[in-house]
């Protein structure tokens, strides 16, 4: 049998940032309206990371007297709104369904 060799991969050099996460975050969010999924993917951080980045962005914009804008999550089954959580995350299913197919909230700055 042929020895199995292993690949040593290089490692990958970090992405260069020229500010910080939270300021890209937020420079983002006051030119459009995005989920956490596609700020995830701007910011090359992970889905879970940006959902914390959010609740800091939120304070500190209230307090520089702007407004944080939160689009809230909905069923896409049977049209039920989330009006008044809190998170910022996705819920994991409709409450008056019990539907999974959920449309992520969405989030922008004014």
């Amino acid at each position: 049998m042929r020895a199995m060799r292993k690949r040593l991969r290089e490692p990958e050099a970090p992405v260069e940032r020229y500010e910080t996460i939270r300021r890209f975050i937020t420079a983002l969010l006051e030119e459009q309206t995005l989920t956490a999924r596609e700020i995830s993917v701007y910011a090359r951080i992970t889905e879970r990371d940006v959902s914390g980045h959010l609740e800091h962005i939120k304070k500190t914009v209230q307090k520089n007297g702007r407004r944080f804008i939160v689009e809230p999550a909905c069923c896409e089954h049977c049209g039920f709104i989330f009006r008044k959580r809190g998170r910022l995350t996705k819920p994991g299913k409709c409450p008056s369904c019990h539907s999974t197919l959920i449309r992520a909230p969405m989030f922008h700055i004014q």
